[in-house]
């Protein structure tokens, strides 16, 4: 009896694992509600990289080169706060430098199959305000 609550315990916990909410579409659905904020030309230093895999999404931080509206270089950033440059070829579905459109950049691709969005967290514009209800008294 132990034994099969054991294993039905286990069971549960490692679907609910599998259901762990997907990095990217929150970032994504946050950036189609509120807009962005136009990414410039230059180093982005706070950025966050989804790769996408066969598993779902993994999201990490990192920093990326802007030059002339495309992405031209990334940096994968460690624990320690340091930076390694991803030095693998990468390209948009033409096979070109990829654009970036609502502070987020079309899918990125490398030789290796690698898949990933890079997200320009800083470029999201703020909420907007929403007015304040008022509680009515209840001896109306």
């Amino acid at each position: 009896m132990k034994k099969c609550l054991l294993a039905a315990a286990t069971l549960i916990w490692s679907l609910g694992s599998f259901a762990q909410d997907d990095c990217f579409k929150k970032l994504e659905d946050a950036f189609t509600k509120r807009g962005s904020y136009t990414v410039a030309d230059e180093m982005h230093r706070n950025v966050i990289i989804s790769f996408f895999t066969a598993d779902g999404t993994e999201c990490v931080s990192g920093k990326a080169r802007v030059e002339n509206g495309t992405i031209v270089s990334i940096f994968l950033q460690y624990d320690d706060n340091t930076y390694e440059l991803y030095d693998k070829k990468f390209y948009n579905a033409k096979k070109q430098a990829p654009t970036i459109t609502n502070g987020i950049s079309e899918m990125i691709f490398t030789a290796d199959g690698e898949k990933f969005r890079i997200v320009f967290i800083d470029k999201l514009k703020p909420k907007q305000k929403s007015y304040k209800e008022v509680q009515l008294p209840d001896d109306l």
